[in-house]
Formats: C-alpha cells, sequence, structure tokens
C-alpha cells in the first residue's frame, strides 16, 4: 500500500467515524494516526462526551473482531485473559479465551479496575500475546486497546501507574461540542443512534497493509535528532520528576510517520513532531510535588519542551518551498 492509499483509506474511515462524532475531526485523525502506529489508546475525560462512542464507531469502522470490557472493582483478571475449564467428557481442561482475544478491545472505565486486573493487559499492549496457565497464547493482528477514563471522579477508582500509562501511545480528550455542533448531534438522534447504521468500511488486511507503509515512511536525521532532543528535555527539566522514556521517542516516531502518511506524504517534517509531542508525552511525564503545588501542568512543560527545542530545517521542507516559489 502507497502513502496516497493510506491517505484515502483514512478519508474513508473518519469520515463514517464522524456519522456519530460530529466536530472532532482532530481527534478522530489522532485515534486513527495511533491505530497505524500500531498503538494503543487513552480517551480520557469527563461522563457523557462520546468517549465509548468514538472508541465503538472506530472499531465498527473496521473489519475486525470487537469486545468490550466494563471495568469494576470487583473484576478479576481471568475475566480479562480467559480461564482453563475442565471438560468432564473428555477429562480434560479446555482454555476458553477471555474479551482481550478480540482484535479491538474496548476497555471501559479503566481505572475502575483493580492494580491485580490492569496489570492483566500489560503484556497482551506490550508484546501482543498472553500467557495463562503456562501457555502462551499469539493475539490475531491488528490489535488495537481502546481504554476510557473519568479523570474527576476518582472515587472508587485505581489511578492507572506509570508502567500502564506508558503502554498508552497517545492520551486524546475530546471535549464539550460547540453549541451548533451539540444542535445537529440532537437532530442525528431524534430517532435512533447512528451508531448502529455504521458498518465496516476498512478490512482488517487494509489496516495491516496501511501499518506496514507507514513504517516505511521517510524521517530524515534531523527530525530523529529533532524528537529526541525533545524528548532527553524532559529529563532534565526543572519541574519533572520522571521524564519521557525511550518508548516515548519511539512513540512520537511512529505518530509522525503516520501523521505524514495520512495527509499523503512519504516523509516527516518537524512539524508533525510538534502537533503530536501532547498527545504522545504529557501522560508519560511525572511532575514533582512542589511543582503541582505551583499549578503547573505536564501540557504547560511539554509546551516549553517544544518551544524550547532548535526547529530543523530538512532538504524536503527546502524543495517543498521551491516548488511553491516555482508556482
Amino acid at each position: 500500500m502507497t502513502v496516497s492509499e493510506v491517505a484515502d483509506l483514512t478519508q474513508r474511515v473518519v469520515s463514517n467515524v464522524e456519522k456519530v462524532i460530529i466536530g472532532k475531526r482532530s481527534v478522530v485523525l489522532l485515534a486513527w494516526a495511533a491505530y497505524l502506529s500500531e498503538g494503543h489508546i487513552l480517551l480520557e475525560d469527563v461522563p457523557g462526551v462520546a468517549k465509548t462512542m468514538l472508541a465503538r464507531a472506530l472499531a465498527r469502522s473496521v473489519g475486525c473482531s470487537f469486545k468490550r470490557l466494563q471495568c469494576t472493582p470487583d473484576l478479576l483478571p481471568s475475566d480479562v485473559t480467559g480461564v482453563s475449564v475442565f471438560n468432564q467428557k473428555s477429562g480434560e481442561f479446555e482454555f476458553r479465551p477471555g474479551p482481550i482475544f478480540a482484535q479491538t478491545l474496548l476497555v471501559d472505565e479503566i481505572n475502575r479496575a483493580t492494580p491485580r486486573t490492569q496489570s492483566a493487559l500489560l503484556e497482551a499492549m506490550a508484546e501482543r500475546r498472553v500467557s495463562v496457565d503456562g501457555q502462551t497464547y499469539v493475539l490475531k493482528p491488528p490489535f488495537l486497546v481502546i481504554a476510557t477514563q473519568n479523570p474527576i471522579d476518582q472515587e472508587g477508582t485505581f489511578p492507572l501507574p506509570e508502567a500502564q500509562l506508558d503502554r498508552f501511545l497517545v492520551r486524546l480528550s475530546l471535549g464539550y461540542p460547540s453549541l451548533e455542533e451539540e444542535a445537529q448531534m440532537l437532530a442525528r438522534l431524534q430517532r435512533s443512534h447512528p451508531i448502529e447504521e455504521i458498518r465496516a468500511v476498512a478490512s482488517a488486511e487494509e489496516v495491516l497493509a496501511a501499518q506496514a507503509a507507514v513504517r516505511e515512511v521517510y524521517v530524515d536525521e534531523k527530525v530523529r535528532h529533532y524528537i529526541l532532543e525533545i524528548v532527553h528535555a524532559s529529563r532534565h527539566h526543572e519541574d519533572v520528576l520522571l521524564g519521557a522514556s525511550p518508548r516515548a521517542s519511539l512513540a512520537l516516531y511512529r505518530m509522525a510517520q503516520a501523521q505524514a502518511a495520512l495527509q499523503g506524504r512519504e516523509f516527516v517534517l518537524p512539524d508533525d513532531v510538534k502537533r503530536l509531542a501532547q498527545p504522545v508525552l504529557a501522560h508519560r511525564i511525572i511532575l514533582k510535588p512542589e511543582s503541582r503545588l505551583r499549578k503547573r501542568t505536564t501540557t504547560s512543560v511539554v509546551q516549553e519542551l517544544v518551544t524550547d527545542a532548535r526547529v530543523p530545517i530538512t532538504d524536503q521542507q527546502r524543495a517543498m518551498a521551491h516548488d511553491w516559489f516555482d508556482r
């Protein structure tokens, strides 16, 4: 698959999702870019802003198996991975796979599950496999976890540890719709929910081909150094207790490749990195306690990191500038 075909596929999927999600194209594009980057998505926002609907619409747009896991404090790890059941007829134990064996898994309100249950997702998210009763099962690609959580109501919740947060490629927030967008939403929902009419517009094979095409997008050495400069600066910032990990460098690299492919470009621009720094890095940084008391946020720190980093000029940018002046 070429990058132009990736751009065409993106248009189909995004248009399909927008039948349900109104006015949030930038978030939908970021979620799709994360999918093509072979990463996982954390949707963090207040209740009622269509976090679950976005996950369901994206899953329905791709012809892959889909399962939903509603997290509660009494959810067990075996409810996620599956369990071995004794078959009296055969006299042997048979493994019954859990919802994690779906190609797209929606983990709703993930922070309401206990740490023990949350840890059942770690191996699958990092290595695309599950170990149960001494057996290892490889998950069918493409595998995607979309988790949602409410950052406001903390009663009865278990905050995600850093090891878990670092497994999510991006953290996204939808936000409230505008008055006009909400009016349009009410009109669409008058008789039935449009999520029921969503049909697959892409196959699993197309997604896998698009993921392979994204990995072939060219990243100039100057852009790679730009990524590393931002990530390494997070480890030495005066307000940061724990900076972004090497996994963050790879995540920003992959997302920049996907961003370029979504726009039909065969190369990454520094602007792609600047645009993606917030959703990729903000949830991977831990601030010092005194910085939090001063109302500092990871969002403002990442903005400083991007502002302070020297933006390179690549040969591709020069070629684009020459083409523009020639016109």
